[in-house]
């Protein structure tokens, strides 16, 4: 698919490898700005046929002093400032351009990682920053580097309240601004108000990005690829039951009309009653024609013995390429016509947590400065060869985007609020090889954590929740006798975009029911365990 074409304003992201380069795309759409991320080492000339509005450095984890660390695209400070765009610069985006325009940079004696007070020197500041320094403030700080010598015309408006005493904030001439802190993390106190001041004040950017502009540029988009390739084109959809596909029918389903056929692959790696209950939505609730097919014999038999998980992905998105290729043929022949375009509901998280190389392959916008998360098996999991060319309307949106872009298309309460499901499904919430016999297991255990969080009206409260099979035994007392049998581990986790995300924490009295029903209804349990990590360090999803 296309880059978004986009009558809105845009905020240019330069990226060099933070972890958080996509919270900044997040937060700003968030105050309505449509933003875009590219490698921070793309060529001015690409940088120049975005007509950006602002343009944002990330942070990264290089030091500007290091033998090949990222630098600036060429001639960008020139370009930026000719055209008059203002230009923020985030922790290494602000030692870069201290760095380009003759400042100092050297390694901290005092390094500094999570909260850090922030100290303004309000005399000293422009007059639009001086309500936002004006009183100490929390940020949130990850660098190893300081500024010590500032460029010929810059100032200090705030410092680090700690032993580093590295200056935390500036302001340049020519529209140039600069944090060590990252104003995009929520632990930064006032991180809003100094995006908004950056965006509406500074940039004098439109808040305009809606999902109602989304939804009609993408369903000009997709009339316009379809009819490129065939004014009569016809396209496959694949349906997985998740909120990410079923937006995304619901979108080509406006530009195309009934030449979107949908179809639903039971991959034998389902969650409990998972196709009956998702067969039912789709006729019910969409009003789809879904034609299912039930291919779980073939995938365990590609899957039997294997137990690394970007494997597992790799084998995954193989076979669903070639299980659509076997109905497009059937489809093509029934109607006599080809069909050349899959949808899928890749989301802007698959892409960013994928390999940079595939992500970049596939029109994302992962840099090599990136680190690879792990592969999505509708992205890093594609065959080579595929006939098919993808519409993914979705690819640039985040989750709690494409709820509101499903809520704006009429797509029911249903799907939106249903919790994000993994493509692969339970194939890696297995850990290690996948037999039906382990997955009988993980579906009991995971449908008593489930029902019980809607029982007890917990559901709608949490971002995610499943259960994990865990390829360990432990010992266990059940009915007077001796066990030797699995653990199931529980995850529930809280998050705005998937991006980020903290564990869920329930009371004690729930995790003891939960636990004590899945070890005496799910044959084969004997000890249950709650997974409390955070996003990061650890992800979501365990593989």
């Amino acid at each position: 698919m296309k880059k978004l074409k986009t009558s809105h304003e845009t905020l240019l992201i330069l990226d060099y490898g933070s972890q958080f380069t996509r919270l900044i795309a997040r937060r700003t759409r968030e105050l309505g700005v449509y933003s875009l991320i590219i490698p921070g080492d793309s060529s001015l000339e690409k940088i120049r046929g975005y007509e950006p509005k602002a343009i944002i450095l990330s942070g990264g984890p290089a030091s500007v002093y290091d033998p090949g660390a990222p630098q600036l695209p060429k001639g960008l400070l020139e370009y930026q400032e000719q055209a008059g765009i203002p230009l923020l610069g985030i922790c290494y985006g602000m030692q870069l351009i201290v760095h380009e325009l003759g400042g100092k940079v050297h390694p901290a004696k005092v390094r500094e990682y999570g909260r850090e007070t922030v100290v303004g020197r309000a005399s000293k500041a422009a007059r639009s920053w001086k309500t936002l320094f004006s009183k100490k403030q929390t940020v949130w700080m990850s660098h190893g580097d300081e500024i010590d010598t500032l460029p010929k015309g810059w100032t200090c408006i705030a410092n680090s309240n700690s032993k580093a005493r590295s200056p935390a904030a500036l302001v340049g001439p020519a529209q140039r601004m600069a944090l060590q802190f990252h104003p995009e993390v929520t632990h930064t106190e006032h991180g809003e108000k100094i995006l908004r001041h950056f965006l509406f004040r500074v940039a004098k950017m439109k808040a305009d990005w809606t999902m109602k502009s989304v939804s009609k540029e993408q369903i000009e988009l997709i009339r316009t690829q379809v009819e490129a390739a065939n004014v009569q084109g016809h396209v496959l959809c694949a349906l997985s039951g998740g909120v990410d596909s079923a937006v995304a029918a619901a979108l080509v389903h406006r530009a195309i009309g009934d030449r979107l056929h949908c179809v639903f692959v039971d991959h034998g790696l389902l969650r409990f009653n998972e196709r009956a209950r998702v067969m039912e939505l789709f006729e019910k609730k969409l009003k789809l024609s879904v034609t299912c097919v039930d291919a779980s014999q073939r995938f365990l038999t590609k899957l039997a013995g294997v137990t690394d998980p970007e494997q597992k992905r790799k084998i995954i998105g193989a076979e669903f390429i070639a299980v659509f290729d076997a109905e497009a043929a059937k489809l093509s022949q029934k109607l006599g016509k080809p069909i050349d375009f899959l949808v899928q509901g890749t989301l802007y998280p698959d892409v960013i947590e994928s390999s940079p190389a595939v992500s970049a392959a596939a029109g994302g916008p992962a840099s090599k400065f990136a680190v690879t998360i792990k592969s999505h098996h509708n992205v890093g999991g594609l065959p080579k060869d595929m006939k098919f060319k993808l519409i993914e309307p979705l690819r640039e949106l985040f989750k709690d985007e494409v709820r509101a872009l499903g809520a704006q298309l009429g797509v029911p309460k249903e799907f939106l609020k249903r919790h994000p499901f993994p493509g692969p499904g339970l194939a890696v919430r297995v850990l290690g090889a996948v037999d039906p016999r382990v997955l009988e297991i993980l579906r009991q255990a995971d449908e008593i954590f489930i029902s019980m969080l809607i029982e007890e009206k917990l559901y709608d409260k949490i971002w995610q929740a499943f259960a994990v099979f865990l390829p360990i035994r432990t010992v266990g007392v059940q009915g007077d006798g001796r066990t030797h049998d699995h653990v199931v581990a529980l995850r529930a986790v809280t998050s705005r975009d998937g991006m980020t995300a903290d564990s869920f924490f329930f009371a004690p009295d729930f995790l003891a029911r939960v636990a004590a029903r899945i070890c005496n209804e799910v044959k084969g349990v004997s000890r249950v365990v709650l997974d409390v990590s955070s996003k990061p360090p650890a992800t979501i999803e365990w593989e």
